[in-house]
Formats: C-alpha cells, sequence, structure tokens
C-alpha cells in the first residue's frame, strides 16, 4: 500500500535505499512523464530530473530559477502517491531553505551537488540541509552530489576517486543518507568507491557505457539513477515520429493513451 503522509513517504525511501536490492529510479521531469512511470509494478519511488526539467522550461542545465524548480518539482509530487526524491541543483542560495521548502511541497529526498566547492563549505552546506531536515521532522534521504569526476579538470582518476571518498565520508559524517557520485561507471571506479565508503552508501547514474544495474548491485552500490537520459530517449522518439510523419507515415495503432 503505498504511503500518504510525507513523514511515511521518507520512511519508505529510506528503506529502499536501505535494502540489500538496487534501487533503481527512472528520472521524470514533469506530471505525465511521472504518472507514466508511477504506473508501472516495478517503480517503487519517483525521481525528478534537474536537468529535463530545466529543458522543459527552456532553461539550461543548473540555470533553472528556485521557483521555477520547486513549480516543476511540485507538478510531479502532486502527480503521484510514491515517494519523491527532487534534483535541487546545488540547493541555490539557502539550501536549508530550499530542502524546507521543497519538504513542504511533499519531496522526501534530494539530490544536491557540492560543485567542488572547497570542503569545508561543502560539507557545512550537507549540515544546515540535514539540520533543517531534522526541524521538519522527517527522515529526509540526502543524496549528497559530489562533482570529483564531472568536475576534475582532467586529473589523474585515483585522485578524483580519493576526492570522492574524502568529501563522501564527511557527507555521511553530516547527515547524508547516500553519496551520488557522477562519472562512476566502470568497476575500475566503483570498487574502491564501495569500499571507502562502505556498501550500500554510493549512489551512481546509469549513464551510457555504465554496468548494468545487476552488476552496480553485486558490487554494493545502493541507488541508480538516469538523469536526463530518459528525457533524451523520448524525445528522440518524437523526433522519430515526426520525421516519419512528415513522410508517408502515420499515428500507429497500438499508441497507448498515457496522457
Amino acid at each position: 500500500m503505498a504511503a500518504n503522509t510525507t513523514a511515511e513517504r521518507a520512511q519508505t525511501l529510506r528503506a529502499l535505499h536501505e535494502a540489500p536490492e538496487i534501487l533503481r529510479v527512472v528520472n521524470v521531469w514533469d506530471a505525465v512523464s511521472a504518472a507514466t512511470i508511477a504506473g508501472l509494478p516495478e517503480t517503487k519511488a519517483i525521481a525528478t530530473a534537474g536537468h529535463s526539467i530545466a529543458a522543459s522550461y527552456g532553461y539550461a542545465d543548473g540555470g533553472m530559477p528556485l521557483e521555477t524548480a520547486l513549480a516543476g518539482v511540485k507538478a510531479i509530487v502532486d502527480a503521484v502517491d510514491l515517494p519523491v526524491t527532487a534534483d535541487l541543483d546545488d540547493g541555490y542560495d539557502d539550501p536549508a531553505e530550499t530542502i524546507r521548502r521543497a519538504i513542504g511541497l511533499g519531496v522526501v529526498g534530494a539530490n544536491v551537488e557540492d560543485r567542488l566547492r572547497p570542503f569545508e563549505e561543502a560539507v557545512a552546506r550537507v549540515q544546515a540541509i540535514t539540520a533543517a531536515a531534522e526541524g521538519e521532522g522527517i527522515e529526509f534521504q540526502l543524496n549528497a552530489r559530489t562533482d570529483a569526476f564531472v568536475r576534475s579538470g582532467g586529473r589523474p582518476v585515483g585522485e578524483s576517486i580519493q576526492d570522492a571518498i574524502r568529501r563522501g565520508r564527511a557527507f555521511l559524517d553530516a547527515g547524508a543518507a547516500l553519496v551520488f557520485v557522477p562519472g562512476a561507471l566502470t568497476r575500475e571506479v566503483i570498487e574502491p568507491l564501495v569500499e571507502g565508503l562502505g556498501a550500500g552508501k554510493l549512489s551512481v547514474i546509469g549513464a551510457p557505457g555504465a554496468l548494468p544495474a545487476a552488476q552496480m548491485q553485486e558490487l554494493g552500490v545502493a541507488r541508480i539513477s538516469y538523469g536526463p537520459f530518459t528525457q533524451r530517449v523520448a524525445l528522440r522518439a518524437l523526433r522519430d515520429l515526426a520525421e516519419d510523419l512528415y513522410g508517408s507515415g502515420v499515428i500507429p495503432e497500438d499508441t497507448p493513451a498515457l496522457n
């Protein structure tokens, strides 16, 4: 049975993160994509894609105003009866207030990126988020993201691994539920990250070229999401259909009424 209150949904998401089975969240960007994914029996939680929401409103990734981001997230929360974890960029100017407002909308978890800010500043922002969530009385699931790979500046992979572990451990100590490390795609990177952070604490993105989810689970990864790639696949399908319709095509007869 689906959880009804924000507190109950937070507890459900925590249990999913702590379960032996890897949590797969298929990222959505609006009410209809959320409802479509929520309609699948395999779906246990909903994750928003900040990049995709921004694109829907005509913004570049990371350039969407907070009010727009929260409006996009609210539409998704209102469309489903499942735990929603939201991509909230870097938390904006006041990450604690951003999280309080998100919780007020019914959000029970979030990705917040460090953008490789100085170590102490990055940790302080995580502490502010977890303190704010505790003040709201829910077991908020912060998927604290470090950009140790995606903003690495071309440094050696080993240095990025050690930086991600250092930051990730500090984020976990500050109350984060998981550590999200975009760019961790291969066994050679994932194994030392899991060893450094602990089994069941690493969150990754299933970008093209990543290991299959089953192998991620074997390595001790807790969660896998798919970021903007789900929207890209949907847009490719739209583009391909349009190209066919501009030719001699018609709408396929087996098209489901998902909207």
